[in-house]
């Protein structure tokens, strides 16, 4: 972890699941973390767990699907005088169950959180981390984003976006001592599942527990990612194997078997 030693990190969605277990694990070696969710009692309840001598840490509550509210941050940051030297991008909403039933709300939600505000914050902290010479920018996308996905259409269609993002935006900073990876776990045990599924649905979001990988091992997973420079991560090695070989498969024999799961099935 010496990569992270004294460094300055800002992560999103940090009040749970994921980006709570990166504020965990880079507590000790940084210099100063920037808590960003939309429950500042719970970010301010593990800056009071986390809390030791050295480490600073900033509780930003913030909607990150209102524009407004990113501004806000993004301003807040910039009087702060706080220079990012990493960036994790881990909030995300998720949806599960047929697009024509879903609520445009949520929808909107989605796009706004999974895409707008990724690149928004991005767009607007990577100047600084080029111009220092040394930075990485760690995009949590996930296996959704490597193939098209029936019921959970838009969340598949942001990750897609957010990890070409991420490749894209790897090969533009080649050279400049910034780095950028896409981690992209399958099932996790947190909050995301029991919030994309929607209310009163019998027809909930499958998880098999045999794919499912411990939160600790995703965010070691994405960590060592940045350090060694690696574009991508998808943790657990069963859950890696069978997506690399899924990617093989050409589109016309994924699109014979996604249309074989009929509209009642899960």
């Amino acid at each position: 972890m010496n990569f992270f030693h004294g460094c300055t990190a800002l992560i999103t969605g940090a009040s749970s699941g994921i980006g709570e277990e990166f504020v965990r694990q880079l507590a000790p070696h940084a210099r100063s973390l920037i808590l960003v969710a939309r429950r500042r009692d719970r970010l301010e309840a593990l800056t009071g767990e986390l809390d030791r001598p050295g480490l600073t840490i900033h509780c930003h509550a913030a909607d990150l699907a209102d524009e407004v509210q990113i501004e806000a941050l993004l301003a807040a940051l910039a009087a702060s005088g706080e220079r990012v030297s990493l960036l994790v991008n881990n909030a995300g909403l998720g949806d599960h169950g047929l697009f024509e039933e879903s609520e445009w709300a949520r929808v909107r939600a989605m796009l706004d959180v999974n895409i707008q505000a990724l690149t928004r914050l991005t767009h607007a902290l990577l100047p600084d981390l080029v111009r220092a010479g040394r930075g990485a920018i760690l995009n949590v996308s996930s296996i959704a984003s490597l193939l098209p996905l029936p019921k959970m259409a838009v969340y598949a269609a942001t990750k897609a976006y957010v990890t070409s993002f991420s490749e894209a935006l790897r090969a533009e900073l080649r050279g400049t001592g910034v780095s950028v990876t896409a981690l992209c776990p399958g099932p996790v045990s947190t909050e995301f599942g029991q919030v994309a599924d929607r209310p009163n649905s019998r027809d909930s979001l499958p998880a098999p527990e045999v794919f499912k990988v411990p939160v600790e091992e995703v965010v070691r997973a994405g960590l060592a990612a940045v350090e060694g420079d690696r574009a991508r991560a998808i943790p657990g090695w069963l859950v890696c194997v069978v997506m690399t070989l899924t990617t093989l498969v050409p589109i016309f024999l994924l699109r014979l078997f996604l249309g074989q799961r009929r509209r009642g099935e899960s």
